[in-house]
């Protein structure tokens, strides 16, 4: 591959750091070097479609912006063509016919060109794509479905060779439904995910828009699905962060991550996920905009901007939460709307297993009403690490599975099989296999309990027995005067990444990103399940744990100086 070509270019720039990339980029950067530097046994570049490509980008003129005017070819930045090389260049050494990606994943924040690439893909696709090829893209709702097609439209009427007749008839037919290439018979199809239906589609080629902002998988599914008899397929996957860990462009990032570190073998996944690698310090690192702004790096007006949004959302606190989600691409709740934590810094905690073997361990549980959600929460403290080990489990009705599923939009049976959430009772939890499930922490985790932690409004019938039991119990009275320390002491261990949990329970996650707060006449803080946007019974029954270890770790705290004095 030409070494001057500017896909190669931007990745060997991210590769010596010359261009400040995060880490998932640099990692992708770097098997694209391999593969241009045919250095792969298996994976080469395409010479030939890779001229052709750059050819008709040269008669693309930009339609818009700040670059209008300017032929595509010139105006393209380096992220943008690494990009494209990689998905549609990148073939088999034996079989040049065959492409190397079938899934491809674009995470990057807003104005950075992400509408003009997807319509500029499905341009480029007209011409390379056989015969007859079908291409659909899919959006949450119409107006985003228009986008995608407006912004082929503009390209097309910007670009005077896609214009006019080709052997007496127009090369582009521009309709309402859909774009229909005369040259090739090749034809895009935008698609509105709320009323359009997505199964019995043959897509040679799909691209889906605004990922975060799909309720479900099903769009995605569907399109994968109709693609089992091609043999080019291209699924490709773009979106900006939305302010939910439960959306599925994050399922899809999580594989992709675990793909470029090896932790899952998959050579048919490519993507460039402009996340930051430090997700604090927003207000005061520019490094957070350069790494998740690549356009930015290029166009210095870009950047000028940024910086202008990021200085209101300092002085402005409603304005934060769409400028860390949409233009840092860090997911954020802030304090405009009473979140509890961010979960960017509690995913900090996240680790693959902990070893409970020989902890003493405080329990805390949240035994609400009989048809919803309860939770039991172990913590332990961790003097090593300064750090606080949590193990939590939700208890649901078993009858109810699939109806909270629907409502709740979580996937209750996944967290089921992976055993952090437990099905008992019928249309109402079992009370009874929540008490044998406290009963065996013990024996299971090989851990001493020194105290149970309840609310006395639901939980008095069970707390007497764990006492019967053998078991000290403490009635926490649900206060703001009493759970302010327990909340205040969880929120900064969140903060500093000392909160650990297992990396697979995001049901703890969802329910942390659903916790609301609000504060009393003496500004003491409280978690408020009115007030929240979910259930968080999992985060009450951690803070009453909370609160019995804090209350032993005080009361060490006072014994040790007593007796160093």
């Amino acid at each position: 591959m030409d070494k001057q070509h500017k896909s190669y270019q931007y990745a060997y720039a991210v590769s010596k750091n010359k261009i400040n990339a995060p880490k998932y980029v640099k990692l992708q950067a770097k098997q694209f070097l391999k593969i241009a530097n045919n250095r792969d046994k298996l994976y080469i570049i395409d010479e030939q479609k890779l001229k052709t490509m750059n050819e008709l980008l040269k008669l693309l003129v930009m339609p818009k912006g700040l670059q209008a005017g300017q032929t595509v070819y010139n105006a393209l930045a380096g992220f943008q063509w690494m990009f494209l090389v990689a998905v549609l260049c990148i073939v088999h050494k034996d079989n040049h016919a065959k492409r190397r990606y079938e899934n491809a994943i674009l995470e990057i924040c807003r104005k950075n060109g992400k509408t003009f690439l997807v319509g500029l893909i499905f341009i480029i696709l007209m011409f390379l794509e056989p015969k007859y090829s079908k291409f659909y893209s899919v959006a949450p709702d119409g107006s985003l479905s228009r986008e995608v097609k407006t912004a082929i439209e503009e390209i097309i009427g910007s670009s005077p060779a896609l214009l006019g007749k080709l052997n007496g008839k127009e090369k582009f037919k521009l309709l309402r439904d859909y774009i229909h290439c005369n040259i090739t018979e090749n034809r895009y199809i935008p698609l509105n995910y709320t009323n359009s239906r997505l199964d019995g589609k043959l897509p040679s080629v799909f691209l889906v828009d605004e990922t975060g902002a799909l309720p479900n998988t099903y769009a995605i599914e569907a399109m994968r699905s109709g693609q089992l008899t091609i043999l080019n397929k291209l699924g490709i996957i773009i979106s900006t962060k939305y302010p939910t860990i439960t959306n599925p462009f994050e399922d899809e990032v999580e594989y992709a991550k675990r793909v470029l570190t090896g932790a899952v073998e998959d050579d048919k996944t490519f993507s460039l996920l402009y996340e930051p690698d430090n997700q604090k310090a927003w207000a005061t690192n520019d490094g957070i905009l350069e790494q998740a702004n690549p356009l930015a790096l290029e166009i210095p007006e870009i950047m000028e901007n940024l910086k202008e949004k990021r200085a209101k959302a300092i002085e402005i606190e409603s304005k934060r939460e769409n400028f860390i989600t949409k233009h840092c691409n860090i997911i954020y709740s802030g304090a405009g709307s009473e979140s509890f934590v961010n979960v960017a810094d509690l995913q900090n905690g996240a680790v693959e297993h902990i070893d409970w073997s020989g902890k003493d361990v405080f329990i805390g549980v949240d035994l609400a009403l009989t048809t919803d959600n309860v939770a039991v929460s172990m913590v332990s403290y961790d003097e090593e690490s300064d750090a606080v080990l949590a193990d939590v489990k939700a208890f649901l009705p078993e009858d109810r599975i699939e109806e909270k599923s629907k409502l709740e939009r979580i996937p209750y049976h996944d967290f089921i099989k992976a055993a952090y959430a437990i099905a008992c009772g019928d249309r109402t939890v079992d009370y009874g296999a929540i008490e044998r499930y406290v009963m065996a922490i013990e024996e299971t985790f090989d851990v001493t309990v020194l105290g149970i932690g309840y609310d006395r409004w639901n939980a008095l019938s069970s707390a007497q027995k764990w006492e019967e039991e053998g078991y000290t119990t403490v009635e926490i009275k649900q206060h703001s005067s009493v759970l302010h320390p327990p909340t205040k002491w969880l929120s900064e261990l969140v903060s500093n990444g000392k909160f650990i949990y297992e990396k697979g329970n995001k049901l703890l996650e969802i329910n942390f990103q659903n916790a609301r707060c609000v504060y009393d006449t003496n500004m003491n803080r409280y978690v408020n399940k009115k007030r929240s946007t979910g259930k968080i019974d999992m985060v009450v029954a951690t803070i009453n744990a909370m609160y019995l270890l804090q209350q032993d770790y005080m009361f060490n705290e006072t014994m040790n100086w007593a007796i160093q004095t």
